[in-house]
C-alpha cells in the first residue's frame, strides 16, 4: 500500500485565525458559486483586523497587490480567513490573508481557495495618512 501523493490539507499554525464565515445562497451567482466580489470583501475585512491592531485606530486599503482565487466556494462551505502581516511601515501595513474552505462535513475537507495581500494606510480623523506609533523595544 503505497503513501497517498496528495495528504490531506490542513489549516495553517504559522498564521492568526482572523475571521471564519459561512456563505449564504444569496452570496452566489446564477451558477451557484459564490460571487468573486463577496470573497474579496469578506478578505478585505479579515486582512484589517491585525492592522487595525498595530495601528491602534482608523485605517484605509490602499492597494491589493495580488489575489488569486484558486478554487471556486460553495454555498455551506466554512471559510477560515488566516492573516499574517509581512511589514509595518511608517504609515502603512501590508497583511498576507490565505482562505481555505472546510467541505463535506461527514467527509472532511480543506482545500486552499483564496490568497491575497493588501495594504493598509494609517489615517487620522481626516483621512490623511498619520504615523504608526510603535512600542518601544527593550
Amino acid at each position: 500500500m503505497s503513501a497517498n501523493p496528495n495528504p490531506p490539507l490542513s489549516l495553517p499554525t504559522d498564521r492568526e485565525l482572523v475571521l471564519r464565515v459561512m456563505p449564504m445562497p444569496a452570496d452566489a451567482n446564477g451558477n451557484g458559486d459564490i460571487f468573486g466580489g463577496w470573497i474579496m470583501a469578506q478578505v478585505d475585512l479579515a486582512g484589517a483586523v491585525l492592522p487595525m491592531r498595530i495601528a491602534k485606530g482608523r485605517i484605509a486599503t490602499v492597494a491589493v497587490k495580488e489575489f488569486i482565487f484558486k478554487q471556486a466556494v460553495s454555498v455551506g462551505d466554512l471559510l477560515s480567513f488566516y492573516a499574517q502581516v509581512t511589514r509595518v511601515g511608517n504609515t502603512s501595513i501590508t497583511v498576507d490573508v490565505e482562505v481555505y474552505a472546510e467541505r463535506n462535513p461527514a467527509d472532511l475537507q480543506v482545500v486552499k481557495v483564496t490568497q491575497a495581500t493588501l495594504t493598509y494606510v494609517a489615517i487620522d480623523l481626516n483621512g490623511q495618512p498619520r504615523p504608526i506609533s510603535r512600542a518601544p523595544q527593550g
